[in-house]
């Protein structure tokens, strides 16, 4: 028998032996696991010495215990991991047993680690809640109440780390204001109040029903929805009196409790209680009657209660949120995915298709979609082909577009038709999808400080409310001696201020904003930055990834006096082959097609030696090259020579005919040997298709438009007049660039910088630093990575350059909106506190203007949720 096959039997029975010991049952055949018990993934990390045969018998090993599935990835440039999913049930320690028994030591990732610290002991879980039980009615309901909030935030993501936690208790609510609670606002409450309040409207304002006793029949009426009804509105004012806060409807319950206490009153010792009396509605405080002759406020009670509960409700409906969407469409872990089998090595019987869970999916892996599914993680289309719609992130002008091999498919994105094959490369939190939840949820709840100032100046209306309403109550019974009158006009200034509204619209306009831009393929930070975007008045582009395709390519070579031009692309190819920027990518692809058809003849070998490559961080690489070098004899010998690739800043670094290329064509690259400059290769990119119109729409704005380049100014000018750029930042190296974005900072200007990944450290120094990227590939999803850099403020996921002047017309709007809003609402309450005041406004008059002011300002923040693509000027 083969030695390894000894080896591998001998292992697995040690596993086996291992899986006694810690109390799993192997030798009874496969055991009954419960399918609707949850699993729990892990991942350990593998260190030892083992090979391909002994990772397929851990795996076997593993497997063994039911409910258990392994996969060992052994990765060239990374520690061997291996996945595991199993039952919640079991312990991840007896799983590193059973691999220790190979001699391979396993370790839990941090990941793992921090899930398994977060996720419930399962016998808790199960455990009855006796001691619960035994608390008294309050201390239960809060218990209930605290698990329902915790349990929703889990359901969130809120909980996956301790920072997030720490973060959203600081900055999710604001510290000055208590809202209304949500789930309290329910369409049957309002349906409720409003069939009670009908009649008691009907009657208090119509004199043919006011029949005898009526007014006794609108307090039965009243009672349920000043009480029941009303309250939320109580509930939040005496939460927040007892937690020092001050809540945003604490006037209206203020109110509602006032005038349903004053009528009570009105009806038990005055004529008001007796039959036959009438009521005559008066619309100025003047007209009202003596109090020793009665006066009923129910119908302000039952009014204000309903229209509050229908304006909160209308509020709610009209804020579907960006986030919510997004977590309707997120794949659920447990979903059913059907895995393709790898290719099958020749003379080995087919395999059908799998069925697990979307959890166990890796990357790598080959995933099949139908017709009609979500696609469920990121990859590569590897096999068929379909239109994609995109989802509900738009990164290009179509909604809907054909992929095939080779296309790359975002998670969310729904096969309308056809049947597809997907390479995974990225899954769960990894996805693009994931991280612009992420990034949304982030700038969600960061607080501006406008909206910390509107919501601390609403805090002080409410009080200042009502401190007026009683010196108004005092005043109009001293002056006028109607305490009618007087009420009347207490209850108007109640009624009429708006907290909510001046509280609510920063917050709502920059949410909207933000997630208005977010579905455009545009992500704020936060609201901060929303405010410095409004305020750019100069924007600079990084010219290499902003306004010119990715797609360079060798436009021509110059060679200096006796060089070999097919030599100078060679050499300039092998010292560029280690770098992905565009110019080094084009350069090698120019070399190669060279190397392939042959070019030079045999005086240029096929193959160049490069050792000690090294890029100086400045536009440069140098390294030692192998070179045929023909000595004066005419012997021709392989010397190891020095070779330098650089780009010049001016024509005067260069002499002759090399100057004049550095100067007339596309962008130059100089090829040096043995310390003699031996040719110039000059490149050429396309510019995007959008970028003049782009560049004419800010220039509209008042927004003075810079290009910063390394190319020498001649080339970098004549590009900049292609598309109408203002001024050019010619001959900048990489390591330059930073303090020339400072020195245009330090000028006065507001600076928005555009770049790539190859200028992070320009976009720290600006104003606004906007990082592009490139919908078609991966790459966004590594853009997103950096979302957590200090130095990015904007991520811009398409590839167009008209996002720039995009996202500073939505920044204008949003602003502009927020501070219209802001005036109207203080305008707005200053003039109905004091027609409240002078008794000219009916309290139900100033309920309803109150909810008025509150729905326009809210469907002017709203509005901002329309992302205009075209700009105007």
């Amino acid at each position: 028998m083969d030695p390894r096959t000894d080896q591998v039997t001998s292992a697995l029975e040690e596993a086996r032996a291992a899986a006694r010991a810690v109390g799993i049952d192997v030798d009874t055949g496969p055991l009954q696991v419960d399918d609707d018990r949850p699993k729990v993934s892990y991942a350990f990390e593998l260190e030892g010495d083992f090979d391909a045969p002994d990772a397929a018998a851990m795996e076997e090993a593993l497997e063994e215990i039911p409910g258990v599935r392994a996969r060992i990835v052994v990765p060239a440039d990374a520690p061997a991991t291996a996945w595991i999913t199993a039952p919640d049930t079991l312990d991840p320690d007896d799983l590193a047993e059973i691999i220790g028994v190979f001699g391979v030591r396993a370790t839990l990732t941090d990941s793992s680690l921090r899930r398994r610290i977060m996720r419930p002991d399962p016998a808790e879980r199960t455990r009855p809640a006796v001691r619960a039980r035994r608390l008294p009615w309050k201390y239960r309901r809060h218990l209930e109440d605290e698990e329902r909030n915790l349990e929703r935030a889990r359901r969130s993501g809120f909980l996956g780390n301790p920072e997030d936690r720490v973060r959203l208790a600081e900055n999710a609510q604001p510290k000055d204001l208590l809202f209304t609670a949500r789930d309290l606002l329910t369409p049957t409450r309002l349906i409720v109040c409003l069939i009670l309040a009908v009649p008691i409207m009907l009657m208090s304002y119509i004199h043919e029903l006011q029949i005898d006793g009526w007014q006794w029949l609108t307090l039965v009426l009243a009672l349920p929805v000043v009480t029941w009804g009303a309250w939320p509105f109580h509930r939040a004012m005496v939460g927040g009196a007892r937690r020092g806060l001050t809540a945003l409807d604490a006037a209206s319950s203020v109110a509602i409790i006032a005038a349903t206490v004053w009528s009570i009153v009105m009806l038990l010792f005055t004529p008001a209680g007796q039959a036959g009396w009438q009521s005559t509605p008066h619309w100025f405080a003047f007209q009202q009657q003596r109090i020793v002759d009665g006066e009923l406020f129910l119908d302000v009670a039952c009014g204000m209660t309903v229209l509050l509960l229908a304006g909160r409700l209308i509020t709610m409906r009209t804020r579907v949120s960006l986030l919510e969407e997004m977590d309707a469409r997120r794949p659920d872990p447990q979903h059913i995915v059907h895995l393709a089998p790898k290719t099958r090595a020749p003379g080995t019987p087919a395999r059908d298709e799998l069925r697990i869970p979307l959890q166990e999916v890796n990357v790598g892996d080959d995933i099949i979609v139908q017709a009609g599914e979500t696609i469920p993680v990121d990859g590569t289309v590897v096999g068929g082909s379909c239109t994609v719609h995109r989802g509900l992130i738009s990164t290009g002008e179509r909604e809907k577009e054909q992929v095939k091999v080779n296309s790359y498919v975002y998670a969310g994105s729904r096969n309308l038709d056809g049947r597809i094959k997907v390479r995974v490369v990225h899954t769960g939190h990894r996805t693009r999808s994931a991280a612009i939840h992420r990034w949304v949820t982030d700038a969600n709840i960061q607080q501006h400080q406008s909206t910390l100032l509107s919501t601390r100046t609403a805090a002080m209306l409410i009080p200042a409310a009502l401190g007026l309403a009683a010196l108004d109550f005092l005043l109009w019974v001293l002056i006028a001696g109607n305490f009618n009158a007087a009420f009347a006009t207490a209850l108007a200034v109640l009624a009429s201020v708006a907290p909510v509204a001046l509280a609510l619209s920063p917050a709502l306009a920059i949410r909207h904003g933000i997630e208005a831009a977010a579905r455009n393929g545009i992500l704020f930070r936060d609201g901060a930055t929303v405010r410095r975007a409004e305020m750019i008045d100069t924007v600079i582009f990084n010219r290499v990834g902003t306004l010119a395709e990715n797609d360079m390519h060798v436009e021509s070579v110059t060679a200096a006096h006796g060089e070999n031009p097919e030599l100078v692309l060679r050499v300039a190819g092998a010292l560029a082959l280690e770098s992905d920027h565009p110019v080094s990518r084009a350069l090698v692809k120019a070399a190669r097609e060279a190397r392939d058809t042959g070019a030079g003849g045999e005086d240029v070998p096929h193959w160049i030696e490069v050792s000690h490559a090294e890029d100086d961080g400045q536009g440069s690489f140098r390294g030692l090259v192998d070179l045929p070098l023909r000595a004066r004899d005419g012997t021709v010998t392989v010397t190891q020579v020095e070779a330098v690739l650089w780009r010049p800043r001016t024509m005067s670094e260069l002499h002759g005919r090399l100057a004049a290329a550095v100067v007339s064509g596309g962008t130059p690259i100089v090829v040096r040997w043995k310390g003699k400059d031996r040719g110039v290769i000059s490149l050429h990119d396309n510019v995007k298709a959008d970028a003049e119109e782009a560049v004419e729409q800010l220039e509209q704005q008042g927004i003075e438009t810079v290009m910063l380049s390394r190319d020498t100014y001649p080339v970098a000018r004549r590009y900049a007049d292609r598309i109408g750029i203002s001024q050019v930042l010619a001959g900048i190296a990489p390591g330059r660039k930073p303090h020339t974005v400072r020195s245009v900072h330090t000028q006065g200007a507001t600076v928005g910088m555009v770049g790539d990944v190859s200028v992070l450290s320009s976009l720290r120094v600006a104003d606004v630093g906007i990082l592009m990227g490139d919908s078609d590939t991966s790459d966004d999803v590594d853009h997103l990575t950096h979302s957590g850099h200090p130095d990015v403020d904007i991520i811009v996921l398409r590839r167009d350059v008209s996002a720039i002047p995009q996202l500073i017309a939505q920044s204008r709007r949003v602003c502009r909106i927020i501070d219209t809003n802001i005036v109207f609402a203080w305008t707005y309450n200053g003039v109905a506190l004091a027609a409240s005041v002078a008794g000219v406004l009916h309290p139900m008059a100033a309920t309803v203007l109150m909810l008025g002011s509150s729905l326009f300002i809210e469907a002017r923040s709203n509005s901002v949720r329309s992302f205009r693509r075209a700009v105007a000027p």
